[in-house]
């Protein structure tokens, strides 16, 4: 059996835990296991369900008086536990923040070797594995004897796609906790933006240096509110104090998927571009045609972009009448 340890959100499965599942099915085709999940501290049917439609037969859910909302030690120690009474085959989950933090804890917990961020993993008594490393710069190709595997895929390595939406048996799972678990603990949320997020955004409008001033994102927020979309920025302009770290997308900043990116302005460092690369589509406007970000784009348009997004605006105001 692999076990999917799911990540959740206000009642929701995150779309990094999607991704798990949709990479989880075909491993474990590959593997010739069922497919099942666990769900920490909470046991909602309407997550049960999710599940369920990508792919999982089987969802455990634990909770407890301690699992009032996400802890690394906490999570940690009810998979640890999991693996000790389940003895799946192998465990995976999602390469996002919290899902390396909590496999790291409960791999420390059984003294078991784990490996993440995989794009592409094949079991045996061996298992080999390609793995993103240096924020996406490099991929590796490493060997794993465990055993019990413990592995993450990496985020925005497959695209979530619902399965044949099986109808997902729902099994209690007990855990023993006590409070030294709960020394890192979400305590409380405060819901600091409303809508679309740049990490979700359909549309992201990405501005660098070469927007030239603060005011000059004026016209990119003006792009992307018509799109329904955020504006993204590269550390050139956080550097500069043009916008927020929370608009940088890059390996120190946020990493985006969405349809389209519409990069204004922004040559394509690497380490932006590692941020940027799980975009569908990319739209390039920049004066100089040999620019990295250019030279990977889908679509680019080499000239000002203080001509171009005007032009941009005025025709989508246009078509919408």
């Amino acid at each position: 059996m692999l076990l999917v340890i799911l990540e959740h959100e206000n009642g929701q499965l995150v779309e990094a835990a999607r991704e798990a599942l949709t990479f989880g099915r075909v491993l474990a085709e590959k593997m010739g296991e069922d497919l099942e999940a666990a769900l920490i501290g909470r046991d909602d049917d309407d997550l049960v369900e999710a599940a369920g439609q990508y792919g999982a037969e089987t969802v455990h859910t634990a909770t407890h008086d301690l699992l009032t909302d996400y802890g690394p030690d906490a999570y940690g120690s009810v998979i640890a536990q999991m693996v000790e009474s389940l003895d799946p085959d192998a465990v995976l989950s999602c390469g996002s923040d919290r899902g390396n933090e909590f496999m790291a804890n409960a791999a420390a917990r059984l003294d078991a070797p784990f490996v993440a961020n995989c794009t592409d993993a094949n079991p045996g008594d061996t298992w080999e594995m390609t793995r993103v490393q240096w924020g996406g710069s490099l991929l590796e190709d490493a060997t794993l004897t465990a055993d019990v595997p413990l592995l993450t895929c990496g985020l925005h390595a497959v695209a979530a796609e619902i399965g044949d939406e099986e109808d997902a048996d729902a099994e209690e799972f007990d855990v023993d906790l006590d409070e030294s678990v709960t020394i890192t603990m979400v305590k409380d949320r405060v819901v600091q933006e409303a809508g679309v997020t740049l990490p979700t955004a359909p549309v992201v409008v990405g501005g660098g240096r070469g927007v030239g001033s603060e005011d000059g994102f004026g016209q990119l927020e003006e792009l992307a509110a018509l799109l329904g979309g955020r504006v993204g920025c590269s550390r050139a302009v956080t550097n500069l104090g043009w916008r927020p770290h929370a608009d940088q997308v890059g390996q120190t900043g946020t990493r985006i998927a969405p349809e389209i990116y519409i990069a204004s302005g922004i040559s394509g460092a690497i380490q932006h571009w590692v941020g940027a690369m799980a975009s569908k589509h990319i739209l390039a406007i920049n004066t100089d045609k040999e620019a990295n970000m250019v030279t990977k784009a889908d679509w680019a348009v080499i000239g000002d972009l203080h001509e171009v997004i005007p032009a941009i605006i005025a025709e989508v105001q246009s078509r919408k009448g």
